[in-house]
This record gives C-alpha cells, structure tokens and sequence, in this order.
C-alpha cells in the first residue's frame, strides 16, 4: 500500500504532471532527491505512468466506447491484440472474462475511414457480439482525475504547484490548437509524459525552446493534458465494474452530474445506445460495491435499468503498452526514426 508522500506526490502529479521535482519538493516540505527515488519506485513497483494525451475534439476524433463478446478460450489474445493497436485505449477484461471492453479512436471526419470498426472488428474468428457506443459527453474523466488518488495535499500545497517559477513567465502561452506537425512530440507524450525538453526535441526534431514553447500553448489551449496512471489497487479500490444505465433524456443531464461527485466513480460518460450513461465504479470490495448501487444510484429514480459488469483485468490504459519502460525511454527516438 502506499504511504502519505506516495499519495501526496500522485496527488501532486494531477495537478501537474510536469511539475519539477524541486517544485513538488517544495510543496512537500522534503528535498527534491527523495522526490525522484520516491517517483522511480513508484514508477517501477506501481506503474505509475504521467503520459499527455490530446484533447479528443480538439484533435478531431471521436471515442467508441465497444463491447466485444469472445468465446472465453480467445478473449485474452483478443484484448491483448487490441491493446496493440495505436488507436485504442482503456482495454479491458469484464463478465468472468468473456467480454471485452475498449475505447477505440476514430476519425470525425467520415471520409478519413475506420478501418478497426468498420472493417477488422467484423471479420475477427471468435467474436459472437458486437455494441458499438459513441462517447457523447464526458462528465468525469479524462482531464478531471479520480478523487481517490488526489484527497492528500492542502490547499496551500495545491496553490504552490499550481504556481510557475519565476524564469517560466517570460514567456507568455499563445493558445494553439493541434496539427499535424505535433504528431511525434504526441507520440513522446504518450510513452512519457515527463520526458524532458532535450528528450522531446530529439523526439520531434524541434528546438528544446520550440519545444517547451510549443506544450505551453498546447496547454494553454486545452488541446493536450496530462494524466497519471497508476494501479488503483493500491488505493485501497480493489473491487472495479462497468455500469450501463439507462435514464430518460429530460433527466441525463443532472444525473450524470450527480454521478461526477460521487467518490466511488472514476468516470462518467453519456452515449450513444439504449444505454445511455456509462461509468466506472471503483470500491473496496464486493460488498462495498453493493452497498454503493443498491443505496447511492438506487436512490436515483430516474436510472431505469442499470447493469454492472465487474472488471477482472484492465489490459491497457490511455497510453500505449510498455512493457520496459526504461529500455523504451532510451530507444523511443531511435525506434521511431526505424518505422
């Protein structure tokens, strides 16, 4: 389990995932060199991950969530061939390991195609059914983290890492939007969202300035955010499901706003489908589970159906499977120049 400054600098890390570690000392009132050992271990005994990530809309794609039923003898290797690809994310084993749940990226622009949908999904052996349900909203996620990895810091804290030193205003952030120029610095993100200036000019062949001033103004216009990934298990939340629910259109809106306050939820999302609202439930144990859905969201009229499918096995978050990270650190430039 983790301690209070492994908690405090997860929680430091949410709030900027960038943070020096001299910042994040500061605020912690230790030196900048247990702030490092403490990252790496983290890094190496917790998959902990900071990765930056592009706004989807901003980008111009729109997010699938699909839920894929596999005969149970290939559902693995089918979520493992899924995790593969570069245009999934949130890869997951639910309901006794027989179905599949995965985030798929897709062009807005119809004319750009879809391939994974339209074409490689339908014509895969062993997959008995398909749903297919477009992320309409998303009411918790993404750039908004879950509570229960970021309730350690005071105020006071929050407010010194969200301050920038001194010689980081000289420069003042031009809102940008993305192109297709920032493609590799996209790719250096999402392997490693805390890769240095030196490390993403390599990357993209950019100056280190054009680099630092280019993630200024991407920031500054919403258009990437930068996230932390770490097992959840760790948090004491050992028990994980998918809810499918069904509400009344007149009513989606303030529940979905209700089920973002909820400390139990990791994210919420309307959709497309006779399930409308979709979320992910993160508690202690079964019965911790229970009490939330009979009490919480039962106390929730307008829910009309609600199906939890538990989840046994998250196969792959929001950034691309890593199995060394060091070893992918030190060869990513070198192995994109190869492809």
């Amino acid at each position: 389990m983790l301690d209070t400054l492994d908690r405090a600098l997860i929680h430091a890390l949410h709030i900027d995932g960038r943070a020096p570690f001299s910042q994040i000392a500061a605020a912690l009132d230790v030196s900048p060199q247990t702030i490092a050992r403490r990252y790496r271990r983290l890094r190496d005994e917790a998959s902990l991950r900071v990765v930056g990530l592009a706004d989807p809309h901003r980008a111009g794609q729109t997010q699938w969530l699909v839920r894929l039923t596999a005969a149970a003898s290939s559902a693995q290797d089918l979520a493992h061939a899924l995790a593969r690809r570069p245009d999934t994310s949130w890869v997951k084993l639910t309901s006794g390991g027989t179905e599949i749940v995965a985030v798929i990226h897709t062009p807005t622009d119809a004319a750009k195609g879809n391939s994974l949908l339209l074409r490689d999904i339908p014509r895969t052996n062993n997959i008995t059914a398909v749903s297919a349900h477009c992320l309409l909203h998303i009411y918790l996620g993404g750039p908004t983290n879950w509570r229960g990895s970021a309730d350690t810091l005071t105020e006071e804290q929050q407010r010194l890492l969200r301050s920038h030193d001194a010689a980081d205003t000289a420069y003042v952030p031009v809102p940008r939007q993305l192109s297709d120029s920032d493609a590799d610095l996209l790719i250096a993100l999402q392997k490693d969202g805390r890769a240095s200036h030196a490390e993403l000019a390599e990357a993209t062949g950019w100056s280190p300035v054009t680099v630092a001033r280019r993630l200024a103004d991407l920031q500054a216009g919403r258009a990437i955010f930068f996230d932390v990934e770490v097992d959840t298990g760790l948090f004491g939340a050992n028990t994980r499901a998918l809810l499918w629910m069904s509400v009344s259109p007149a009513h989606l809106e303030n529940v979905a706003e209700t089920l973002a306050n909820h400390d139990e939820l990791a994210f919420v999302a309307a959709t497309t489908g006779p399930t409308n609202l979709v979320a992910q439930a993160l508690c202690k144990d079964p019965a911790d589970l229970h009490h939330y859905l009979a009490r919480r969201l039962g106390s929730l009229a307008a829910i009309h159906t609600l199906e939890a499918s538990p989840v046994l096995q998250n196969v792959k978050a929001a950034s691309p499977m890593i199995t060394d990270l060091a070893r992918s650190r030190r060869t990513a430039p070198t192995a994109r120049a190869r492809s």
